[in-house]
């Protein structure tokens, strides 16, 4: 079976919806989505998005607070790009009844987190992602010309790769044409052409065995841009959140930085202060500078976690300002207006990804990538927090205008596409063997790839992600795919290109800390560490 559109995204956060809206006025959109509704980066997001809405804040202000986040690599025309228009990129979402919290004279509610030093950050409470992606979804259900295809996971992009009579002399523009994707109800894999795609699949924080990303954040379209042929950079920079809470049941549960933008304290186990041992800014210093106090506290204690006390703010302040985490620290019977909260750092956001223009293209011609799945320069080294929803929404409309003005100016007839071939056997016995690697992968990525790394540790991983590697793929080629299997072999190639771009990087910079190399090589550094495919192997 065959799916055809003007349009296709693969992915439905909060940058796939906001570029679909705007597609829709122009010709057909399918939106491919592996997730339930409630299940992305987007609704878990609980800190809102940062603009200059303040009178004492301003553009410059904002830029200089991010580049300085991104130590160095940050492109400066992208951060200018995403600052000037954040603004208005916002009132565009309350215009589309997204609720920020206002105060009494009806100005936005503008919090503050680490990294940021003026109060920027507009939001719905602490549950920012989740409103926003209410009101695009109600959005979208209005639009005719849009149509959701929910348990859906895409497997590759359909390139010259997979034309039955190649002609591409390897030197002329690769070409995307769509995707192959899995029906997960119907157990079938059909292809979906179209026009112009847009990869807008979010992160790959699941590769790590401690994240505050939901079970579909595997790294799919880092994957698939990378099999089908278009660069990867800055893989090496993963931002870990200094705050998820510390409980068996929690899974990682995000503890948002506002808490400490609102007053909240991070204390050792004996109830002592350090962060501004680490840092003029303290508690409210950049992440990764925070993560790294934090991770080197619990070695030099031998603690499992620190604390993040808020007790000595109003209860009931505490409890409007961040209702979610309230509820939900409550449901583990930790009654956060009365003791501190226990928490610990995991693997959050990645600041790298498939490369982009200031236009969303990607080297690969019909295919544009947004949001958390890119490198557009704007984090560079480490995001500075809420600028993520502000990248996605600026981006998902510049994405939106090339896309159209790209099938516009274009003619297009598909060339023979093959259908997908699924006449190999599944073997069960086999697969449960397989799917072990998957815990393999988090535990290699956690130990050897993590907040702290060394060339040592970076081999090790990299020759057993390999094996690994080669195992699902041999039996990728030889069983039906399943989503289990898609996901799998996509964390295994997104862990190979992490530790391959930590293993290029002989400095510490940002978000990625050497012990081999502890300082910031500011003559000899890489401004992007680009990997191609078959570079390594």
């Amino acid at each position: 079976m065959e799916h055809e559109s003007d349009f296709l995204i693969l992915g439905s956060g909060i940058a796939g919806l906001v570029c679909a809206l705007n597609l829709a006025k122009h010709g057909s959109v399918a939106i491919v989505t592996k997730k339930q509704k409630a299940d992305s980066n987007t609704n878990y997001a609980q800190g809102g998005i940062a603009a200059v809405f303040d009178p004492d804040d301003s553009y410059e202000k904002h830029i200089k607070d991010t580049l300085e986040a991104g130590a160095g690599l940050c492109n400066k025309q992208a951060v200018e790009l995403i600052v000037k228009e954040g603004p208005e990129r916002v009132n565009q979402l309350s215009q589309l009844g997204v609720n920020f919290t206002k105060k009494n004279n009806g100005k936005y509610d503008l919090g503050r987190e680490g990294g940021h030093h003026v109060n920027r950050i507009v939001h719905v409470k602490d549950h920012t992602g989740r409103d926003v992606e209410r009101a695009l979804i109600q959005a979208i259900k209005n639009e005719p010309k849009i149509k959701i295809f929910e348990n859906h996971i895409a497997i590759d992009l359909i390139t010259e790769h997979h034309i039955l009579t190649p002609s591409h002399s390897g030197e002329e523009k690769l070409n995307c044409w769509g995707a192959y994707v899995l029906d997960e109800k119907e157990n079938k894999v059909e292809r979906y052409l179209a026009k112009a795609t847009l990869i807008a699949t979010g992160g790959c924080g699941r590769v790590y065995l401690h994240t505050t990303n939901p079970s579909i954040a595997t790294g799919d379209g880092v994957a698939m841009c990378y099999r089908a042929g278009a660069e990867i950079a800055n893989m090496e920079f993963m931002q870990f959140h200094p705050t998820t809470l510390y409980h068996p049941q929690a899974d990682s549960f995000l503890i948002s930085e506002a808490v400490r933008g609102f007053g909240g304290r991070l204390l050792t186990k004996n109830g002592d202060s350090f962060t501004q041992k680490y840092h003029p800014m303290g508690d409210l210093a950049p992440r990764d500078i925070v993560a790294r106090a934090i991770d080197n506290e619990l070695k030099k204690h031998g603690d499992s976690f620190v604390y993040l006390d808020i007790t000595h703010k109003n209860p009931q302040d505490i409890k409007d300002h961040f209702p979610q985490i309230y509820n939900k620290c409550s449901s583990f019977k930790i009654d956060i207006t009365k003791e501190p909260i226990p928490v610990v750092p995991a693997a959050h956001y990645a600041c790298g990804g498939v490369v982009t223009d200031l236009k969303g293209r990607t080297c690969i011609q019909g295919l544009y990538a947004c949001g958390e799945v890119t490198c557009t320069g704007v984090h560079g080294a480490n995001r500075l927090a809420s600028n993520s929803l502000l990248e996605a929404l600026v981006f998902s409309h510049k994405c939106a205008e090339e896309m159209i003005s790209f099938i516009q100016s274009n003619n297009f007839a598909f060339p023979p596409i093959p259908y997908w071939d699924d006449s190999a056997t599944f073997n069960s016995e086999e697969w449960i063997l397989i799917s072990h690697d998957e815990l393999e992968i988090k535990n290699i990525m956690w130990d050897y790839v993590g907040i702290v790394r060394s060339i040592l540790r970076l081999e090790r991983g990299l020759s057993r992600i390999r094996l690994i590697k080669q195992e699902i793929e041999n039996f990728y080629r030889r069983t039906k795919v399943t989503q289990g299997l898609i996901e799998l072999r996509n964390m295994a190639t997104v862990a190979q290109l992490i530790i391959q771009s930590a293993w290029m990087r002989r400095e510490s910079r940002g978000l990625h800390y050497m012990t081999d190399y502890q300082k910031t090589d500011d003559e000899n550094y890489k401004m992007a560490t680009i990997i191609q495919k078959n570079q390594f192997q």
